[in-house]
């Protein structure tokens, strides 16, 4: 079981690439809750993950209750090519100071790919994989940026089962996805937050200078 602190955001304010993206956000995210990001393409859902994940620094406000407890899967699955499925999970089992892999394995039905390459799996069991990561890190906290791209609905099935048992330990979970999980979640519209236009119009694209 888990006994994380409630994730608390006061007035965030970020930016992507130095242009202001989204101000006056707030929310807690408490123990044993799920909370969706919606939003269109482009809303800032994604650099609000990073920054809840400590991938870059917000523009304003606070993030109370991120330290040591979140564990962040983005786009990429962060497998290591070379090594079998196993092995990943061992790695980052103990990357996090944990131990047993088999429930990882047992929730995303890897156990007859324990032996294959990464390198070598289709795109849909890379990320089954990658999400199968989660479950080796002991952190309460999962921050997940759309993370059944590639999935079929069997294991959609298993990762809204593998989020659902995270919550019922008290884990908590933040999930920017259009997909209905069939998760009691509340959802956040980050359209609501965006950025003030006349601010957005005197920044200046660090990504472009």
């Amino acid at each position: 079981m888990f006994e994380p602190l409630p994730l608390v955001v006061s007035d965030l304010a970020i930016a992507r690439g130095g242009v202001p993206v989204l101000q006056g956000l707030s929310f807690t995210l408490a123990p044993g809750g799920a909370l969706v990001l919606r939003g269109a393409n482009g809303a800032g859902k994604t650099t609000l993950l990073r920054t809840l994940a400590g991938l870059q620094a917000p523009l304003g406000g606070r993030i109370v209750g991120a330290e040591e407890q979140i564990a962040y899967a983005g786009h990429a699955d962060g497998l290591k090519a070379m090594l079998s499925v196993v092995e990943n999970l061992r790695f980052w089992a103990e990357v996090f100071g944990q131990g047993d892999i088999k429930p990882a394995l047992d929730a995303y039905a890897l156990q007859p790919l324990a032996d294959r390459l990464a390198g070598t799996l289709s795109a849909g069991q890379k990320r089954r994989l990658g999400l199968a990561r989660l479950l080796v890190t002991g952190r309460p906290v999962w921050v997940l940026d759309e993370p059944t791209v590639s999935l079929d609905a069997a294991a959609v099935a298993m990762f809204a089962d593998a989020v659902r048992a995270h919550l019922g330990q008290g884990g908590a979970a933040l999930i920017a996805t259009h997909i209905d999980l069939g998760l009691d979640a509340e959802v956040l519209e980050v359209g609501t937050f965006r950025a003030d236009p006349v601010a957005r119009a005197g920044a200046s694209d660090e990504a472009f200078l």
